[in-house]
């Protein structure tokens, strides 16, 4: 692919955003070092990026130089921590949050607002002004929203979710736009954790991530890129059918794994299981450090563990990052867990199978496709913050 001049100077922008995004921190010459360009040409695009905001600058002093002696110290550059560029929109089963983003944002980030979703667009769209007028700045770069089911992530559209139907039939873009005079930008749920696993450990090269809460997805990152093709709809690993599983999903269909293995799913297996202990995630887990692995929960994660691993097969990768409430119940689950994914796995007949846990990176994933869409977009029909 041949770039025209300002084709190439966006490419030249993405490069730099996309280096300082890893490591940081980084000065202007090893900036021109790592990336193969000049420092002139690497110079004039740290300044138009500090000019716009995307950039931040501070002085460093190399650390075998005394403060106090003469020298000029280096002048390093970071994405802007200081100020707030995007607001997060988490769109959650039970709960919807408003967090506050800089460009340079961790997970530690301050969230404005939260309320209980209601079941309803009118509702939610009450709530979600009240909360709106509790927050104090008014311009934002663009709102991020992470969303649960299938989503056309180009048009903004919700065209299916399990859980909360009522997201389906309403122009929820347009209803934003209302209070924020912003671009909206969503993000499935899932495709959020994973942009934030590579962005936080962006050696982690092609994995599956595999999150547990509400429902069951996943995402695929691959060469750094988010898997996609033109359904809107991937790592839907909680509506795999299991046999012999006879409860109704909220998809409409009968024996769905997100049924066993979502929060409810596990609870209401623990209290059928164990009737005379209280419904809750703090005995469930007690009850697991106590007693090991009960049958039905083994035969619940064995199901889990085969359709990850069928996914594994079919894509040609070799690592897993789960995330979520399996990963944060007493060790023996995801030991578990693990084993039998790595046992049902082609590729462990010939190499390594990686099955590991992380904690979620949501609201860094966010800004990652914040920055990556909206910021600097390598697509010129994308709306670009003003």
């Amino acid at each position: 692919m041949i770039l025209i001049p300002s084709q190439m100077g966006r490419h030249n922008q993405r490069a730099l955003l996309e280096h300082l995004r890893r490591t940081g921190t980084a000065s202007r010459a090893g900036l021109a070092k790592s990336l193969g360009l000049s420092q002139p040409t690497v110079g004039k695009i740290a300044d138009e990026l500090l000019e716009r905001g995307v950039f931040e600058e501070m002085e460093r002093f190399p650390s075998n130089r005394s403060k106090s002696r003469v020298g000029r110290p280096a002048r390093m550059l970071h994405l802007n921590r200081s100020k707030i560029r995007f607001l997060g929109l988490q769109l959650g089963v039970e709960t919807t949050r408003l967090i506050l983003l800089p460009l340079g944002a961790t997970e530690e980030v301050q969230c404005a607002a939260e309320f209980k979703t209601p079941g309803n667009a009118k509702d939610w769209t009450h709530q979600l002004r009240m909360a709106a007028a509790g927050i104090s700045q008014k311009s934002f770069w663009g709102v991020l929203v992470s969303v649960p089911g299938l989503v056309d992530e180009r048009s903004g559209d919700i065209l299916y979710s399990p859980n909360l139907h009522w997201t389906e039939k309403i122009n929820m873009s347009s209803l934003i736009q209302n209070i924020w005079r912003a671009p909206v930008l969503f993000i499935q749920e899932e495709r959020a954790l994973a942009l934030g696993q590579y962005a936080v450990e962006p050696d982690d090269g092609d994995f599956l991530l595999v999150d547990f809460a509400e429902g069951v997805g996943g995402a695929v990152m691959i060469d750094g890129k988010l898997y996609s093709h033109p359904l809107p709809i991937s790592g839907e690993l909680g509506h795999t059918p299991v046999t012999g599983n006879s409860r109704r999903c909220g998809c409409g269909a009968i024996g769905c794994l997100e049924t066993l293995t979502s929060n409810r799913g596990l609870l209401k297996s623990f209290a059928a299981a164990s009737p005379k202990s209280p419904r809750t995630w703090e005995t469930f887990s007690h009850s697991i450090a106590s007693h090991g692995i009960a049958p039905w929960l083994a035969e619940t994660l064995d199901a889990a563990a085969a359709v990850i691993a069928g996914a594994l097969n079919v894509l040609g990768i070799r690592s897993v990052v789960v995330t979520g409430t399996l990963a944060e119940l007493p060790p023996a689950v995801f030991s578990h867990l693990s084993a039998a994914i790595v046992k049902g796995t082609l590729w462990a007949r010939f190499g390594d199978v990686k099955v590991r846990t992380a904690q979620r990176h949501r609201y860094t994933g966010l800004v990652a496709a914040g920055l990556d869409r909206l910021v600097v977009p390598m697509d010129f029909t994308e709306e670009k913050f003003q």
